[in-house]
């Protein structure tokens, strides 16, 4: 099971940190991850992190903006977003993958489960 949250209402330049918290499995063996879905268009990925931590991902639209990072010892996962624009508005999940690999952590259809979601709103 995976629990998001931290969302809101910010203000266009401010900065948000979205949890994941995770329970019933070993968080360790999964390939976690961010997908986004703004109001009328396709979920779209947003980040990922390997199991180790060691290894993360970004969209183009949030790289140097978003910073993904997993506390395995406390099954969680957080992403830390700065300088949000309105762009960045969309219901948040969080989601979780015993089979990911390099080429398809982009792919929400590897993923074998999801979060409920978050949402954020950025304000200009």
């Amino acid at each position: 099971q995976l629990q998001a949250s931290g969302g809101g209402l910010v203000q266009a330049g401010d900065s948000l940190r979205l949890s994941c918290a995770a329970s019933g499995r070993t968080f360790s063996n999964y390939v976690m991850a961010w997908f986004r879905r703004a109001p009328g268009k396709e979920r779209e990925f947003v980040a990922a992190i390997f199991r180790s931590g060691g290894n993360s991902y970004y969209a183009d639209a949030v790289k140097g903006r978003f910073t993904l990072s997993r506390d395995n010892a406390k099954n969680t996962l957080h992403l830390q977003m700065k300088s949000l624009g309105p762009e960045d508005t969309a219901v948040y999940y969080c989601a979780a993958g015993a089979r990911i690999i390099l080429s398809s952590i982009y792919s929400g259809d590897r993923y074998d489960y999801w979060g409920q979601g978050t949402q954020v709103t950025v304000s200009s």
